[in-house]
């Protein structure tokens, strides 16, 4: 795998006065320049806060991280990680599964991570177990979705003032480069329940703001300690999301990592280093191909998709997952954790309970082909 860093790019000459009608020069990649992981780690290794954007659902971006957070680990042994992908109000399970007091499962159900991130755990399990065999500290940056749903639908206003209390501090509004990326953002997407883009430019305010002060309290309370903070592309690219929001609140020394694709435009402003990540995916996960109703404990079925095994098996409508290959199913999570490392072609016995009118509860166990 090989990174290219932005700093190398190379403008080929400036544009005259005489010549200003003229297109800008094109950019120009110094392949001789180019660096490995083990170079990135030694350039940024100085500063004090690392930034790694990714795309959530790719592999590779998350592999790329666990290369850095590695190599920095190895230079500062204070490391901690700050995540988006878990909210605040979880902190404390992160705190036990580091600890060692809580497992995978157990991490997984606490955080309540499949109702509120939803991307595949698997993307990120390499970077918590090393976390863990290592006892780095993981921080939970994200407000709570609630929160940001709320103020993106009806406004800050709108909100409870006991949510109101959860707010940071201190929102900038100023940056105009922040703020039109955004309305690009917005326009892009139809709005049909007439949300308006200062409420939806809010909620992202919030969003950053509040990932970056929680980021801020870990350094008042560490103040030499080393942080990496993984988070979506979007909240670091230019700087202007979750890293100046950082700056205004503690000084620190920070670099930007971002990785991006090969096929993406490049910019030279939108951090300091860019890694072309080569694609890696995961395998698939094996699926039963139902329809839940994840309000009920344990989830019924009410419907299938096409090419669905649990039907082909057997599995009918209205039927409630009770175990799967003998661990219990009380709620959404527990399916996902159950199948979470079972693949296509794989048979599981799924228990069921159903509702005969003369038998009235009866169970059923079937054998399902996960597709």
């Amino acid at each position: 795998m090989r990174y290219l860093p932005s700093m190398f790019f190379i403008l080929a000459c400036m544009v005259s006065a005489a010549h200003a009608h003229e297109p800008a020069p094109d950019p120009v990649i110094d392949l001789s320049a180019m660096i490995d992981v083990s170079g990135l780690i030694e350039k940024v290794s100085d500063r004090q806060v690392v930034f790694i954007g990714e795309t959530h659902d790719q592999y590779q971006h998350h592999l790329n991280q666990l290369a850095i957070i590695k190599g920095l680990h190895a230079k500062h042994s204070d490391l901690a990680i700050g995540l988006e992908f878990f909210f605040q109000p979880y902190q404390s399970a992160l705190d036990r599964y580091i600890g060692g007091e809580i497992d995978e499962p157990d991490l997984i159900r606490e955080s309540d991570y499949f109702n509120r991130w939803r991307f595949d755990y698997r993307l990120y399990r390499p970077i918590f177990q090393y976390a863990r065999e290592q006892g780095i500290p993981l921080i939970a940056l994200n407000l709570e979705s609630e929160i940001t749903q709320q103020v993106g639908r009806d406004g800050i206003e709108s909100l409870p003032q006991a949510l109101k209390q959860r707010l940071p501090a201190e929102i900038d509004r100023d940056n105009d480069a922040y703020r039109e990326r955004l309305r690009s953002v917005f326009d892009a997407h139809p709005h049909k329940d007439g949300r308006s883009f200062e409420n939806f430019l809010d909620a992202q305010l919030l969003w950053d703001e509040g990932m970056a002060q929680r980021a801020a309290e870990w350094m008042e309370k560490n103040p030499d300690s080393h942080l990496v903070i993984l988070a979506g592309v979007g909240h670091i690219m230019y700087g202007d999301g979750i890293p100046k929001r950082l700056s205004r609140r503690v000084d620190t020394s920070q670099a930007i990592i971002l990785n991006v694709n090969a096929a993406s435009d490049l910019n030279q402003s939108m951090g300091d280093y860019l890694i072309l990540a080569e694609k890696h995916s995961l395998p698939p996960a094996g699926k039963l191909g139902v329809l839940l109703d994840t309000t009920d404990s344990p989830p019924s079925i009410t419907g299938f998709v096409k090419g669905s095994g649990a039907k082909e098996a057997g599995v009918e409508k209205q039927d409630r997952l009770i175990a799967i290959d003998g661990q219990p199913i009380k709620s959404y999570a527990d399916i996902r954790i159950a199948l979470m490392d079972r693949e296509v072609g794989e048979q599981v016995k799924l228990e069921v309970e159903r509702e005969r009118l003369l038998l009235g509860t009866i169970a059923e166990t079937l054998q399902v082909t996960l597709r």
